[in-house]
């Protein structure tokens, strides 16, 4: 598989850069569904954790970050709170930590310096989860409240619409940050 993979990228090399862009876009999107499986696995998971439960019953609200406890009519409480900041945010970095390695090594592969490039990874990453943590609350909140949908299918919505921002950002960025090609052996 290493092998026709590395067929291929020799091939795109070619025809061309713009070629290259293509295919690297190609890989890309397959290491991002990658990357949402993990993050919707554990986005589900973790609210199944009893601590984590809890936790949805404990309303957040930090600097721009609010997640209030959302109930239905009954009074039973159905979303939000500490629990799902910490779910959301936990499966967003897990995510955000595999496509790293992987478009580092099979989407662009690069020689790039770990060194260098993963501190600038982590502070664009911890831009974007933020930007990504005050926008799923403010989305999952008004599934919930104002829609009426169910907690499960809200929060994979809002998570959904954050993954995809993420996607259309991360691209340019991992292209920039993993230019150094790998030398032939």
């Amino acid at each position: 598989m290493a092998k026709k993979l590395k067929d291929i990228d020799n091939m795109a090399e070619e025809k061309g850069s713009w070629l290259v862009t293509v295919w690297q876009f190609v890989k890309f999107i397959v290491v991002s569904l990658l990357a949402c499986i993990v993050q919707f696995a554990l986005v589900n998971l973790i609210p199944l954790i009893p601590q984590i439960k809890e936790l949805y019953g404990t309303a957040f609200h930090w600097f721009v970050f609010d997640y209030p406890v959302t109930k239905d009519a009954a009074g039973a409480i159905v979303s939000g709170g500490l629990g799902y900041f910490i779910a959301f945010n936990v499966a967003n970095i897990a995510a955000q930590i595999v496509a790293f390695f992987v478009n580092k090594e099979k989407t662009f592969n690069s020689s790039a310096n770990v060194a260098v490039t993963l501190p600038i990874y982590i502070v664009f990453t911890i831009a974007l989860i933020c930007f990504s943590a005050w926008l799923s609350p403010t989305l999952n909140t008004l599934f919930t409240t104002k829609w009426g949908w169910n907690d499960a299918l809200s929060r994979n919505i809002a998570t959904a619409v954050c993954s995809a921002l993420q996607f259309f950002l991360y691209f340019p960025v991992d292209k920039l940050l993993f230019s150094k090609k790998k030398e032939e052996k």
